[in-house]
């Protein structure tokens, strides 16, 4: 474990406190984790739910409530991690006095008849964690997904399949019995990269076969040029959903 997350354990420095605490104006905004949730933690292993997993577990100290965070990480059989990948998390885990779980899986079960894009993954993704849930009796999944992550989703789902829909911060399943909990919903991406950057977290390599062609690269630079004419938009388009003005739209 690196000597930079060992000293921010016990001197939490600047960067890291204001990500921690805006990671808890998400929660907080909206009621995401209350004294005694048990949570699953998706594990990617990217940045952004290794950054979390931080988040979750330091702010732990002060808050006036407790709650158990089980971290699992689904590994795909047709892309495997590397060992070095999987001890460095297994070591980053114990840290942080989580426990964690690889789970392997194939990536294009038989129900899926050959087929493969980013939605079925996704799907696929969350119907194993719904089932490792479901067999822990724990009814909170924390995902990584970050403002950024957010607001590309609403722009995806209105250039593309032409309808205004956004991520949910808080997502309902099963008439309630499963609820998916993004806690960095109010976190810019840029923050989650200064806090991993400098941190040392053991990413790792992005095993994910569309990566290139991944649509929300098209949308990335997209934004980042909106954001050049005004800096707001990205907020904007973040709020846009809580501020739908019904008189214009048809009924």
């Amino acid at each position: 474990m690196t000597s930079e997350l060992h000293y921010a354990k016990q001197h939490i420095p600047p960067f890291l406190m204001r990500f921690i605490k805006q990671t808890g104006r998400g929660i907080n905004h909206f009621g995401m984790i209350k004294g005694g949730d048990r949570i699953l933690l998706g594990i990617s292993g990217g940045k952004d739910s290794l950054a979390l997993a931080v988040a979750l577990t330091f702010r732990k100290s002060w808050i006036p409530i407790d709650y158990k965070i089980e971290a699992v990480q689904i590994e795909w059989r047709e892309y495997p991690f590397s060992d070095v990948h999987k001890l460095d998390l297994k070591e980053f885990f114990e840290f942080l006095e989580i426990p964690f779980q690889i789970l392997q899986a194939s990536i294009s079960p038989p129900s899926f008849n050959g087929r493969f894009d980013c939605y079925l993954c996704s799907r696929n993704r969350k119907r194993i964690l719904f089932q490792e849930a479901e067999k822990r009796n724990i009814t909170k999944i924390a995902l990584g997904h970050h403002m950024d992550d957010i607001i590309e989703t609403t722009l995806i789902n209105l250039f593309f399949r032409g309808n205004f829909s956004t991520m949910m911060p808080v997502q309902e399943f099963f008439k309630g019995k499963i609820h998916i909990i993004r806690p960095l919903c109010e976190v810019p991406e840029g923050m989650i990269s200064t806090v991993s950057g400098k941190l040392q977290l053991p990413v790792g390599e992005n095993r994910c076969p569309n990566k290139e062609t991944n649509i929300r690269n098209t949308i990335k630079p997209l934004l980042r040029e909106l954001m050049k004419i005004d800096r707001n938009v990205g907020n904007n388009i973040y709020k846009a959903p809580w501020n739908i003005n019904k008189d214009y739209l048809p009924s």
